[in-house]
């Protein structure tokens, strides 16, 4: 007996998915709008890379006491000093707000922390990063989420029409909105590797609406009699086992790195796990409905009317 494949997912589902479409939408509005009100409150929480600072990374004989330690090193007058397990019990990160002054001013923050915690600490790593190179960051950040979007759109639009570049580029901007409010509200670090967390939700976004987009371009030509709203949901249904697959396959592999990755990566991986899934709810409940919005009915309606006079 020959053995069957794994599905998650039957391969003949006829989900009405289009019919959820008026409580998805009004639902995604109000996350996005969220979103952009909590990334100025209360705002992101820029790591060290964005905001400029001292950053050093050591390494204790035993489990570091966090709260002996953030005690010790509140008392040097150094502004925000702030503590993190870093995957073992004894590796502590340590973050220190850029000192006033130059070079010098830095150094000297290091040597009074060297000094409260003694030489019996193992100093494994110590960074500066100026003002000027943070800056720089989140211009560079900023210019890459952009133009990712920007070039998405021309792939889009020169492989579909112009309704499904739109609307694909409308339901990236959604996932990277919701991308950020949840960064806002967790607060965790936002920092360069977020910033390449982002772009890995773009790509994985992109793909998970391009395969739902092509289905429904065949499904256009294929039943041409039949309403843009049933066109959709067979679309859906159609390529549901294959996203629900990747989806899990990849959640699978993200929540092993969560759980078991270590602190560094700790930020990455949630970005990427929330990734997942607002993606694979923007290709079906975003994406899809936009198409609907942005007037594809009336093009196709007009293309059939063309069709039938030609004839």
């Amino acid at each position: 007996m020959a053995l069957r494949g794994l599905r998650f997912v039957p391969s003949d589902t006829k989900v009405p998915f289009m019919n959820w479409r008026r409580l998805a939408v009004p639902i995604s509005l109000s996350l996005a709008l969220l979103s952009v009100v909590t990334a100025f409150v209360p705002g992101l929480n820029f790591g060290i890379d964005f905001r400029g600072g001292i950053l050093m990374e050591i390494r204790t004989q035993e489990a570091a006491d966090l709260g002996a330690l953030r005690s010790s090193l509140g008392n040097l007058d150094l502004g925000e000093v702030s503590l993190q397990e870093f995957g073992q019990p004894t590796d502590v990160l340590i973050r220190i707000e850029r000192q006033p002054g130059d070079a010098d001013a830095q150094n000297e923050a290091v040597k009074k922390v060297r000094g409260v915690l003694g030489e019996e600490v193992d100093y494994r790593r110590v960074e500066f990063v100026g003002p000027k190179v943070s800056s720089e960051l989140i211009e560079a950040g900023a210019i890459a989420i952009v133009l990712a979007v920007v070039l998405m759109l021309v792939y889009i639009w020169f492989r579909f029409e112009w309704h499904f570049g739109l609307g694909a580029v409308i339901a990236l901007l959604h996932d990277v909105l919701l991308s950020i409010g949840f960064f806002a509200i967790t607060q965790l670090e936002f920092n360069l590797s977020t910033i390449a967390a982002l772009l890995t939700i773009v790509g994985y976004s992109i793909n998970d609406t391009v395969v739902v987009y092509d289905r429904v371009r065949e499904n256009l030509r294929r039943y041409q009699s039949i309403p843009l709203i049933e066109v959709l949901n067979r679309a859906i249904n159609d390529t549901l086992s294959r996203t629900t697959m990747t989806s899990v396959t990849t959640l699978l592999a993200l929540l092993a790195l969560f759980f078991f990755g270590g602190e560094v990566i700790r930020g990455f991986v949630a970005a990427m796990i929330w990734g997942v899934l607002i993606g694979t709810y923007s290709s079906i409940f975003v994406a899809a409905p936009l198409l609907m919005t942005l007037g594809l009915e009336k093009q196709r309606a007009r293309a059939v009317q063309d069709t039938q006079e030609a004839d």
